[in-house]
């Protein structure tokens, strides 16, 4: 049986299978799953009427099950040109609830729809209890390759994403709502990785997923070699386009700031694959923890929480980089060539040219 971590489940390699050496311990499977709970699921479309070369991808913090129970949260923007809805609520209460999509940018407005309607035939729904929602769905730009004005996101296509979100090993590069995006100039898309924390005698997970699609060729850095200064072939922009929405989950008990705080870190993790953050660039990143539970209304007694001391947290800042940073490359690894819209072609990032660079080879 392959290993997940360095495997993806259709067999080819992720970052790790071709040798790069990464710093931290990952889970089970390097992946966002490896977080008790989480729940990921995806939906690609791709056909030639369009065409379309898009999708969506669903995280459920608590799963399927559990859609309907909130998670603390804390959200950062390095570059805010792009959407994440319900993030003012986010932002003011320090918690959320149902899953987080990530589609392209004209595909927000109908899986925000369809989550919502989702969620009102969910079991634990109660529509005089709580009549309102507000879900949560990022989006990255996909329209050199998909033809975004074409919607072919609809409710049928998310309603598949959330149905089949499970845990274990996830598929990446040209699947879900990373299915039409572009990394560096090379082909890009969903990525995932995980790390294993000790913080006294305790053991954390913490998970990252992203949807890549972001970065000019000549910045790529892989593992501290420029790797996109040297291979210029096949580029595709004259300027910096694109965006990243990055997902941090953990099991770890914080509270919103110190989610806040998480979040920024993303940041870093993103920095270590080379790029500088464009003006055209959505950059936005939400954490999210399982680890204690939120409760609503007027209880009696007042809940009591308890939660890591800030002076704890560096080995989480630290696996929050290291996933990330796994988690953008794999996306550029498991990515495969694609031609889409107008005949335009993205290539992949050549595996055995990378292995080369980094002396693999």
């Amino acid at each position: 049986m392959s290993d997940p971590t360095t495997t993806l489940p259709d067999g080819r390699p992720r970052a790790r299978g071709l040798g790069i050496a990464f710093e931290g311990e990952p889970g089970a499977f390097n992946a966002i799953t490896d977080v008790p709970g989480v729940e990921v699921g995806a939906a690609t479309v791709i056909h030639d009427k369009g065409p379309a070369r898009t999708g969506v991808t669903a995280v459920f913090p608590h799963g399927k099950a559990g859609a309907l129970d909130s998670v603390w949260a804390g959200l950062s923007s390095f570059n805010g040109n792009g959407e994440m809805t319900g993030s003012h609520w986010i932002a003011e209460a320090g918690h959320f609830l149902g899953p987080v999509c990530i589609t392209n940018t004209h595909g927000v407005g109908m899986t925000h729809h369809a989550v919502t309607r989702w969620l009102t035939r969910h079991p634990a729904y109660d529509g005089v209890a709580d009549p309102w929602l507000l879900p949560v769905v990022a989006e990255t730009c996909d329209a050199f390759l998909n033809d975004m004005n074409g919607f072919h996101v609809t409710e049928a296509v998310v309603f598949e994403a959330l149905e089949q979100a499970a845990g274990g090993p996830l598929a990446e590069g040209n699947v879900g709502g990373g299915t039409g995006m572009i990394c560096y100039e090379f082909k890009g898309g969903t990525g995932t990785a995980s790390r294993q924390v000790a913080i006294g005698a305790e053991r954390y997970h913490l998970g990252a997923l992203v949807q890549a699609n972001f970065g000019r060729r000549s910045q790529l850095t892989v593992r501290g070699v420029p790797v996109g200064r040297q291979i210029t072939e096949h580029s595709v922009f004259s300027g910096e386009q694109g965006s990243i929405i990055i997902l941090v989950a953990t099991d770890a008990p914080l509270l919103p700031i110190q989610l806040q705080r998480v979040a920024r870190r993303a940041g870093l993790g993103m920095g270590r694959t080379g790029t500088s953050g464009g003006n055209g660039s959505g950059d936005i990143f939400l954490a999210f923890s399982t680890g204690m539970p939120v409760t609503e209304g007027a209880a009696s007694p007042p809940p009591r929480l308890s939660y890591l001391p800030n002076d704890a947290l560096d080995p989480i800042f630290a696996a929050t980089v290291e996933a990330v940073e796994e988690a953008i490359l794999n996306a550029l690894v498991a990515a495969e060539t694609m031609t889409g819209l107008k005949g335009a072609k993205v290539h992949a990032l050549d595996h055995g040219r990378l292995r080369q660079l980094l002396g693999l080879a």
